[in-house]
């Protein structure tokens, strides 16, 4: 059973959460271990309605910044000497998100019936990503988890400094292209039908008009008259195509074709080996196993032609080759990533070279992103004036012709 509680900590703080046990008596005990005091105890409704919801409180969706935080509190606190379950015990009253508070309350409970720290984490692999839980695994076997705790935080705040100029970047050409493709389909719809009943009423039913004129004349009539099926299409389209996305076939299609676009391709694969590098060699510091590493590390990268790449690699690394000599044939991987790998190999020091090429690739994709922005915006200005000059001069074409003939 599932219950809901609300407890004071040693500082007498109010926290709540979520703590599962076979009666309210084991669950005023097991918070009692955590070093809680019981105010009030209640059996949960999870069954709710309201629970179900999406958008409730309890199914609140989980930021990477809580998980950044989590880690980085975590590491803190266990260097410190604080014992496990109270350092998740204190995190839990902490965490504002009422979701995460039930993960850490679900764990916690785990790992107070024996369970290992990566293996309760395991359970709960919709929120800890393989990496995450595999880099804990080496951390409690090592005896070393403070550290891997705090280059988890590291990794995962640079993850998210990337995404965010990404996205950043991105926001002013997405926004042209949102106005763009709105003003066209209201001049279309709204415009000219309009205009064409004026060129017709002017002109007659038998005057000839421009050919483009005709042809923007009988697109906005299709899209006024057959809007219904255009939404159909568009609905069923894009539901096929993303439920086709989600298949690895055509996931593997749809990263062929963005490594195809070429400004794309330079920043996508700059991501990948940045990322690449600054996970390898966090794997590599908590002592997993090379081939271990490349696996783990390929189902983070995100890009299923990349992917496959490590896949191959690691492949001849298990049948006894160093991984520098697949990368340096690889096709995909540039050339100083297979020489620093050798490198690092020869060296002993494979981790700390790797966060250096990870450093040096970071670097590469601001400036990546930075050009492309510059790159887009101008396109996305042309895309906008030429559109809108289609319709002008299929408008235009017939007044002009008009104009001459009085």
């Amino acid at each position: 059973m599932k219950f809901l509680y609300t407890a004071l900590d040693k500082n007498t703080k109010k926290m709540t959460g979520y703590i599962e046990a076979d009666s309210v008596a084991l669950a005023t005990q097991a918070l009692s271990r955590r070093g809680l005091k019981t105010v009030k105890i209640q059996q949960s409704k999870e069954g709710s309605f309201l629970n179900k919801l999406p958008l409730s409180k309890k199914n609140k969706k989980i930021k990477l910044k809580d998980l950044v935080v989590f880690t980085r509190q975590l590491s803190t606190m266990i260097n410190a000497g604080v014992p496990l379950v109270r350092s998740l015990a204190t995190l839990q009253a902490q965490t504002e998100n009422a979701n995460f508070q039930r993960h850490i309350s679900e764990i916690t409970r785990e790992i107070e019936g024996g369970t290992s720290f990566a293996d309760a984490l395991e359970k709960h692999s919709q929120v800890f990503s393989p990496i995450y839980i595999n880099m804990v695994r080496a951390g409690e076997a090592g005896g070393i988890l403070d550290e891997i705790l705090r280059r988890l935080a590291e990794q995962q705040e640079k993850d998210a400094k990337i995404r965010g100029k990404f996205k950043s970047a991105m926001t002013y050409p997405i926004i042209l292209l949102v106005i763009t493709f709105s003003v066209f389909m209201g001049l279309m719809v709204l415009a000219m039908p309009r205009i064409g009943k004026i060129i017709k009423d002017l002109a007659g039913d038998q005057a000839k008009l421009p050919t483009i004129t005709t042809v923007m004349l009988g697109i906005s009539n299709f899209m006024v008259k057959q809007w219904y099926v255009i939404l159909g299409v568009s609905f069923v389209g894009s539901f096929l195509i993303r439920r086709y996305i989600k298949t690895p076939k055509g996931r593997r299609r749809k990263d062929e074709l963005i490594m195809k676009v070429p400004v794309l391709k330079v920043i996508i694969l700059k991501v990948a080996i940045a990322r690449f590098a600054r996970i390898f060699a966090s794997l590599m510091a908590a002592g997993v196993t090379v081939v271990e590493s490349i696996e783990i590390t390929a189902k983070a990268i995100g890009n299923a032609v990349i992917e496959d790449e490590l896949y191959a690699a690691a492949k001849e690394v298990t049948n006894g080759q160093p991984f520098s000599v697949p990368l340096s044939n690889s096709k995909i991987f540039p050339p100083i990533v297979s020489q620093m790998m050798a490198i690092g190999e020869e060296t002993g020091k494979t981790d700390e070279i790797l966060v250096k090429v990870a450093d040096f690739y970071e670097e590469e994709v601001d400036n990546a992103v930075e050009s492309l922005s510059s790159i887009l915006e101008p396109i996305m200005i042309v895309i906008m004036g030429g559109l809108v000059g289609l319709i002008a001069i299929s408008v235009m074409g017939p007044i002009s012709n008009l104009s001459s003939q009085i």
